[in-house]
């Protein structure tokens, strides 16, 4: 009998909730409606003072602000994505952005891109890092996307020369996990001969192609990308690359993650022509060079411990101006609005005949897979 009830109280109960839900997607809509208003008179307001679109340090407040608003029914994970893609909608009535990055497309970069941008503003794909820098310093592109340093392979060297030289500055950054996957049209692994993909992420997949595919052929391309192409026109063909490329391709994920390491993670960082402001959880980077006599270096990086400043990331470079010498790039956390971190680049200058600060901007926090 109890049954038989609960069997004709179910499809009423079911219809009360789905009016609930239609009546609280009713009020998003309005509320997205109003708040896309606000952003074009935002835009407005912006254009007057000459100030650029992209924020980065009101992105984190809006950010820590909606986290800090969930009660947690909500996954964290699907909050974020949904208002990166409100707060790019609403860059995007505000003002036409184009973000260069090192393409091609449904690469890792392109995807970091997409995380740090949304998917309402245009993205340009570029061949090199240097035509990145290269786009946005002339104006054809408002913010570039590169690599600058991978949690196994270290250092880009590429960017680094780049930023050297570039009056660009470095306003933001995203971790991104690598997460490389196996994508074919074909259905099973028995129907795969061959597998394409770039240098690094079939060197990043070798001991599981080893085992898993042994009978197949191994080429090596330009990018993920073009094996992705290659994979969604050629029968037999599979590639090795990310998820958004399965999805960009129509390809089929044959097998997730099949990476040898699981913590392999890739830092890139955004492109802009002035630093971000502070938010009281930042990272600035410096390049500087040292005088040539014993404990120089040692010198230079007790100002920022005497001031107890993390340092997060030392690199040193040739300088390309005479053999044997060097620069030296250094990331830490804090923002030159901060006294302790202008008193130890006050500090470092002592030591250094040469200081540049190239970036200052949100901490974001590292992601592993």
């Amino acid at each position: 009998m109890f049954a038989r009830e609960n069997a004709r109280e179910l499809p009423s109960e079911m219809g009360e909730l789905r009016r609930m839900i239609d009546e609280v997607d009713a009020e998003i809509v309005r509320l997205l409606d109003q708040r896309a208003r606000l952003a074009r008179r935002v835009g407005e307001v912006k254009r007057e003072r000459g100030l650029g679109a992209y924020v980065p340090s009101r992105e984190r407040e809006v950010m820590d602000r909606v986290f800090s608003l969930s009660e947690g029914d909500f996954p964290k994970k699907g909050l974020e994505m949904v208002f990166r893609e409100i707060i790019s909608c609403s860059i995007s009535l505000e003002a036409r952005l184009k973000i260069a990055y090192l393409g091609p497309e449904t690469t890792f970069t392109h995807e970091a891109a997409r995380r740090a941008f949304g998917s309402s503003v245009e993205f340009e794909p570029q061949a090199s890092v240097p035509e990145v820098f290269a786009r946005v310093e002339r104006g054809e592109a408002q913010y570039g996307v590169v690599p600058v340093e991978n949690s196994m392979e270290g250092a880009v060297t590429h960017t680094l020369d780049e930023l050297m030289n570039s009056p660009l500055k470095v306003c933001g950054e995203v971790y991104l996990p690598v997460s490389q996957n196996l994508l074919s049209k074909e259905e099973t692994l028995d129907e795969v001969s061959v597998v394409r993909s770039h240098p690094m992420a079939i060197a990043q997949s070798a001991a599981w192609l080893r085992k898993y595919l042994p009978w197949a052929k191994v080429e090596e391309v330009e990018s993920t990308g073009e094996a992705a192409r290659n994979a969604a026109s050629e029968p037999g063909v599979a590639a090795v690359g990310s998820e958004l490329a399965a999805e960009v391709y129509g390809l089929n994920v044959l097998a997730r993650n099949i990476q040898d390491s699981r913590v392999n993670a890739t830092r890139f960082i955004i492109l802009g022509r002035s630093w971000a402001g502070a938010t009281g959880k930042d990272k600035t980077s410096v390049v500087f060079s040292v005088k040539d006599r014993p404990g120089v270096l040692k010198d230079a990086l007790s100002a920022f411990a005497d001031e107890g400043i993390n340092l997060t990331r030392i690199e040193s470079r040739p300088s390309r101006k005479r053999a044997w010498t060097y620069v030296f790039f250094a990331d830490f956390q804090g923002h030159p609005e901060e006294e302790r971190v202008q008193r130890a680049l006050a500090r470092l200058e002592e030591y250094c005949p040469y200081v540049s600060v190239i970036g200052a901007y949100p901490e974001a926090p590292p992601e592993v897979v």
